[in-house]
C-alpha cells in the first residue's frame, strides 16, 4: 500500500514535466502564470469577460491550450462572502410577535462558483459554472456554447444572461457595488388582491437562444463599433431549468421572452466592467438600448414589456454610468382584469481609482415602485469603497445604502412603498477569484 501511495505522489509531481515533454508529440501545453507587480494595468484585450463571472487575465491561474491556439481550457473559481446589517422601519412590523427592526442580518455567501471556459476548433466558445451556494435550479448558474461564424455573426445557446440592463450585463466580479441597484431587484407593488403577481424590472440568467455580434465601422484600433443581441428565452428566470412554457391564448405565439439589445461604442470595444485595477489607462464608452416582451409571465397571468436605455464609460481611472428603464404590466384575458400598470426606475453611479488598489464610488437609485398611477418614489443613495489585493486576486468592498421616500400622497402610501426593503443597509464583502 505504501508503494502505491509513493507511486501516485511521484506521478502527480511529474505531471507538469510530462505535459511539457508531450508538447512536441501532441501539441498540448500547460502554461502557468505568475502575477507581476509591473503589470497592474493590463491592456483591455488581454482580459476575457465572456464568461460573465469574472475578468480572466493571463496572470491568473493556469491555462491548457494547443500550440495553434484552437483549443483552450481555463478553469476558474469565484467566491463572495458577506457580512450584512439591515435595519427596517416600524411599519409592517408586529411588535406583538417580537419582530425586530434588525433582520436579514449576519453572514451570507451569495456565490461560490466553480467553472471552466474556453474555445474548441478555434470557433466554438463554451462556459459552464456551478454556484454551490445556490439552491434548486440556480445551482446551474451558466451553461452555454457560442459558435462564431464571424465576429459580427455569432449564436449562443444554453443558460446565460438575457440582453437587458448594464447593471446585470456587467461581469459579476467586476461590479462597482457588491449589491445591484434596488430599482432592478425589488419586486413592484401591485394591488393587494394581486399580490401573487410581483415582477421586478431586472432580468437575469435564463435558458434560450441568441444571435449576436460586434462589428467595427472601420479598421482603426479605436474605431466606432456597433453590437447587437437578439433572441428567445423561456422567461422563467434562472431558477427554472426545464421547459414549462405553452402557447399564448391572447397572441397565439409561444409564451416566451422575446428580447434584444443594440449598442454603439465610439471608442472601440467596451469591456463588461465597472472598474478593474488592471485597466487604469485608455478610454471606452457605450450607448445602448434594450427591450423585450415576456409573454404570459408570472404564472401565465401577465404580459410584461420592458424598455431600457444605458450609458457607461471608462476613462483612465474613472468609471461612470447612467441607466433608465420602464416596465409595463398588462394582464392576460383569462384574468379578466382591464387595469394596466407602468413602473420605472433609474440610477447613476461613478467610481474612481485613487491608487491601483483603492477605488471609491457613489450611486443614486430611484424606483417608482407603486406604479405611475400613484404619487411617490423611492430614492436610494449608496456609497462604496473597494480595496484590491492585486497579488492574490482579493477584493474587499464596504457599502452603505439608505432607502428614502418622497412625494407620497398619504402616510399609508408612504409606509407601504418600502415594505420589505431595509431603511439602512450596510454590506462588507470579501471576493476571491482565480
Amino acid at each position: 500500500m505504501k508503494k502505491t501511495y509513493i507511486l501516485l505522489l511521484m506521478t502527480l509531481l511529474a505531471m507538469p514535466s510530462m505535459a511539457e515533454e508531450g508538447e512536441k508529440e501532441k501539441g498540448i501545453t500547460f502554461e502557468k502564470y505568475n502575477f507581476k507587480s509591473a503589470d497592474l494595468r493590463q491592456p483591455t484585450e488581454n482580459i476575457d469577460m465572456e464568461n460573465g463571472v469574472l475578468g480572466i487575465a493571463d496572470d491568473r491561474g493556469f491555462t491548457l491550450q494547443s500550440r495553434d491556439g484552437r483549443f483552450i481550457f481555463k478553469p476558474y473559481l469565484f467566491m463572495q462572502a458577506r457580512g450584512q446589517y439591515n435595519y427596517y422601519d416600524d411599519e409592517g412590523l408586529d411588535k406583538a410577535y417580537n419582530q425586530d427592526n434588525v433582520a436579514n442580518s449576519g453572514f451570507s455567501m451569495p456565490y461560490a462558483i466553480l467553472g471552466f471556459t474556453g474555445t474548441t476548433f478555434g470557433r466554438l466558445d463554451y462556459n459552464l459554472s456551478i454556484n454551490a451556494a445556490a439552491t434548486g435550479g440556480n445551482v446551474l448558474q451558466q451553461a452555454w456554447v457560442d459558435y462564431r461564424i464571424t465576429p459580427a455573426a455569432r449564436f449562443r445557446a444554453g443558460k446565460f444572461k438575457t440582453p437587458f440592463f448594464h447593471a446585470y450585463l456587467t461581469t459579476l466580479g467586476e461590479t462597482l457595488f457588491p449589491c445591484l441597484p434596488t430599482s432592478l431587484t425589488a419586486s413592484v407593488i401591485m394591488p393587494y388582491s394581486l399580490n401573487a403577481v410581483t415582477p421586478s424590472i431586472g432580468m437575469g440568467f435564463d435558458l434560450g437562444f441568441q444571435f449576436h455580434g460586434k462589428a467595427k465601422l472601420n479598421k482603426k484600433k479605436d474605431s466606432w463599433m456597433i453590437g447587437y443581441e437578439v433572441g428567445l428565452w423561456n422567461g422563467s428566470g434562472s431558477g427554472v431549468n426545464t421547459a414549462t412554457k405553452t402557447l399564448s391564448d391572447d397572441s397565439h405565439i409561444p409564451s416566451l421572452l422575446y428580447a434584444g439589445r443594440l449598442t454603439f461604442m465610439p471608442w472601440g470595444n467596451m469591456p463588461a466592467t465597472q472598474g478593474n485595477s488592471h485597466m487604469l489607462t485608455g478610454r471606452h464608452m457605450l450607448f445602448g438600448v434594450s427591450g423585450g416582451v415576456n409573454v404570459e409571465s408570472e404564472a401565465e397571468s401577465t404580459n410584461d414589456s420592458r424598455l431600457g436605455v444605458e450609458w457607461s464609460m471608462l476613462y483612465g481611472r474613472w468609471y461612470a454610468a447612467a441607466e433608465a428603464y420602464w416596465m409595463h404590466v398588462g394582464f392576460t384575458k383569462r384574468q379578466k382584469i382591464d387595469e394596466k400598470y407602468n413602473f420605472w426606475g433609474c440610477y447613476g453611479q461613478v467610481g474612481y481609482f485613487f491608487t491601483p488598489s483603492l477605488q471609491a464610488g457613489f450611486r443614486y437609485d430611484f424606483l417608482d415602485r407603486n406604479g405611475s398611477g400613484k404619487d411617490g418614489i423611492l430614492n436610494m443613495p449608496a456609497a462604496v469603497v473597494n480595496y484590491y489585493v492585486n497579488k492574490c486576486n482579493l477584493k474587499l468592498s464596504a457599502m452603505y445604502q439608505f432607502t428614502g421616500r418622497y412625494g407620497h400622497e398619504t402616510q399609508l402610501d408612504r409606509d407601504n412603498d418600502d415594505l420589505g426593503l431595509s431603511t439602512h443597509s450596510a454590506t462588507l464583502q470579501l471576493q476571491y477569484s482565480f
